[in-house]
């Protein structure tokens, strides 16, 4: 089974010799390596491009231990490059050179020597590279495999395709596994041996035990609105732990930086601006979250939610929590106000809007209303989508809304624009 990942292939086809380091940024073992070292290479080299002008090193194998310095890994690499011809130079795992910057800077100089770069957490990203090359980087985020992904590659019962991806995930070891028992005992040793011990030694946290909780509390209220004060507070009187807001800020601030989970922030549609310290947090793949919660919680509306956000995401889109404010009269005549929720809030490269609410159905009356009435205090024009887990036939309702089922919506691409 091969994952062909043809998006990624993409997008860093198009980023060729753009004078930019491109940065592949993602979970461990998400694929970069696969990626950037199988896929794209074999492409590139498919189009006739010259085998011994590629320079790949694998940082993280132990026979490339004596390039982890800066001033190794620039004389190697310039010693490499012996015309004027065209070369690519791809470094996985760059954070294992201390000051790599001064490398990629070097690198920058040469008109003919196009360099990809990978790192695993995003720190190196966000404090280093952005720091030091902004505007002279590109970022190409990995993501564990779509649903379109897993379905290209998948090999059971279709029909089980889409309860497999929610309770499993994307992760391509876990969805090379033929059993479920195998499936889950990846998961945990994905999540003890690789994310928690990586984040703790990184980090220096000599005790893990609030840290492993705080990952716990977020799965279990995946989708739901947080913030940092009532997560302390949580800990305080039900956890008998003390910790304060500023540390759960900094444990939070670890596990984005590793790509575990995803922070939403609100956003005032009618103000048109960004509100408050409550946000929401998904877990990047539903199979990290759930094997957390020990498969305990497999609840499908929040999962779904999670695995809409990450295909948002996947399409390249800004996300943020729609916040609709509308004004009512109460029973006694007097006025009041409340915040009406829109699931995402999307936005694409090209200025589109898109407004998706998720629902694992609205055959209800009163669940199709609950859904629809944000929809109706925002004043733009932009598509409105509801997505169900219903099987259906998309359909628009009276008002233009798009009604979809999950499985279409993630298989066609183009499904926020029907």
């Amino acid at each position: 089974m091969e994952f062909k990942r043809q998006k990624y292939i993409k997008d860093m086809m198009a980023a060729r010799n753009d004078g930019f380091v491109k940065v592949i940024t993602g979970l461990r073992r998400v694929g970069k390596s696969y990626i950037i070292f199988k896929l794209f290479q074999r492409h590139i080299l498919e189009e006739g491009f010259p085998k011994d002008h590629i320079i790949a090193v694998e940082l993280d194998h132990i026979e490339n231990s004596r390039l982890r310095s800066a001033d190794a890994l620039y004389s190697y690499i310039k010693s490499r490059i012996v015309d004027d011809k065209d070369y690519l130079v791809l470094l996985d795992e760059i954070q294992y050179v201390p000051g790599f910057e001064g490398v990629l800077n070097s690198l920058l100089h040469f008109d003919n020597v196009d360099t990809y770069v990978t790192g695993s957490n995003s720190r190196f990203l966000s404090s280093d590279i952005i720091t030091e090359f902004r505007g002279r980087s590109h970022e190409i985020r990995i993501h564990p495999l779509s649903f379109s992904e897993f379905v290209e590659a998948y090999e059971g019962d279709p029909e089980r395709a889409w309860s497999e991806y929610y309770t499993y995930g994307g992760m391509p070891t876990v969805v090379l596994a033929k059993d479920s028992r195998r499936k889950a005992a990846i998961l945990k040793e994905l999540y003890e041996l690789v994310y928690m011990k990586d984040i703790t030694a990184r980090y220096k946290i000599s005790s893990s035990d609030n840290l492993s909780e705080l990952i716990s509390v977020l799965a279990s209220a995946e989708g739901s609105l947080v913030s940092s004060t009532k997560l302390a507070d949580t800990f305080n009187s039900i956890k008998h732990s003390k910790i304060t807001d500023e540390t759960i800020n900094v444990y939070i601030g670890y596990l984005k930086d590793a790509f575990l989970i995803n922070e939403v922030e609100r956003y005032d549609i009618k103000g048109r601006k960004k509100i408050g310290a409550v946000r929401k947090y998904y877990f990047e793949d539903p199979g990290l979250r759930n094997v957390r919660l020990s498969f305990n919680q497999i609840e499908v509306n929040h999962i779904m939610e999670g695995i809409v956000f990450s295909e948002l995401l996947y399409r390249d889109m800004v996300v943020n929590v729609g916040v609709v404010e509308v004004n009512y009269t109460k029973d006694d005549g007097s006025r009041s106000r409340k915040q009406l929720e829109v699931d995402f809030l999307a936005n694409d490269m090209l200025s589109q809007r898109y407004y998706i609410q998720c629902a694992l159905s609205i055959k209800d009356k009163e669940k199709r209303e609950q859904e629809e009435r944000p929809f109706r205090y925002i004043q733009d024009s932009f598509r409105k989508l509801i997505v169900v887990e219903d099987k259906i036939i998309p359909y628009h309702n009276e008002t233009g809304t798009l009604v979809i089922g999950i499985e279409d919506f993630l298989l066609d691409q183009d499904s926020l624009r029907r």
